[in-house]
């Protein structure tokens, strides 16, 4: 692996952070919440992942998001487009969904590389590259009280995530392609399976097979 993180482009980071942030604010919008509630969700879909690798994994100083202003002024967008023009952007999910995707790969990359470059061991670097990733929904849905998607059979999300992580190190580690060079394929790769899984509808499978009504009938009468 590189000894170094690689850092994304402020404006694509803050970009991303504004997309996922839009899309926490409309989570709250939708459940009927207030601005205060609109600003909380909006900022742990949008830097949640961050806090977690920071805080928790990689403990070195402040979060790299309480350190930029712009972080917070990107969620801070993020609640006034979805909170003033909320059945605008509501027409635009589709949009959202894609957009969510590079986000997705692009935040991978980015917690896979600081994990490892702080000396993290690679499949511990492909975990947390997975928390950075998906993070901020989780702690979305738990100060929400809802059954994360995230654990629920549905459209690739977590897979799609791993998929890129593993394809960096991968491609790193074993095959010492350039870091820049694998983290495009890394992104790629997190885009088109969630892509993919959208536009088909893929989705994972639990591992027990649901109950069907004859056998809930059946459990009832026993």
């Amino acid at each position: 692996m590189p000894p170094e993180a690689i850092s994304l482009p402020l404006y694509i980071d803050l970009g991303a952070t504004f997309l996922f942030a839009v899309t926490g604010a409309m989570f709250a919008t939708r459940r009927h919440y207030d601005w205060v509630g609109l600003f909380v969700l909006a900022l742990c879909s949008g830097l949640g992942g961050g806090l977690l690798r920071d805080g928790i994994f990689i403990n070195d100083g402040a979060p790299a998001a309480m350190r930029h202003a712009g972080y917070l002024w990107a969620v801070i967008a993020g609640c006034i487009a979805a909170g003033l023009f909320h059945q605008f952007v509501g027409k635009l999910d589709r949009l959202f969904l894609y957009a969510d995707a590079l986000g997705l790969g692009a935040y991978g990359v980015v917690g896979t590389t600081k994990a490892a470059a702080a000396g993290l061991s690679l499949p511990a670097s492909i975990f947390v590259g997975v928390v950075n990733a998906v993070g901020g929904s989780l702690i979305r849905d738990v100060l929400t009280n809802t059954e994360s998607f995230l654990f629920k059979p549905g459209q690739f999300y977590v897979v799609a995530a791993f998929s890129g992580c593993s394809s960096y190190v991968a491609a790193t580690a074993w095959l010492h392609l350039p870091a820049a060079v694998a983290a495009g394929i890394a992104i790629g790769v997190t885009f088109t399976a969630r892509t993919l899984s959208i536009v088909f509808n893929w989705k994972t499978a639990s591992i027990l097979p649901k109950p069907t009504p004859e056998d809930e009938e059946g459990n009832a009468k026993r």
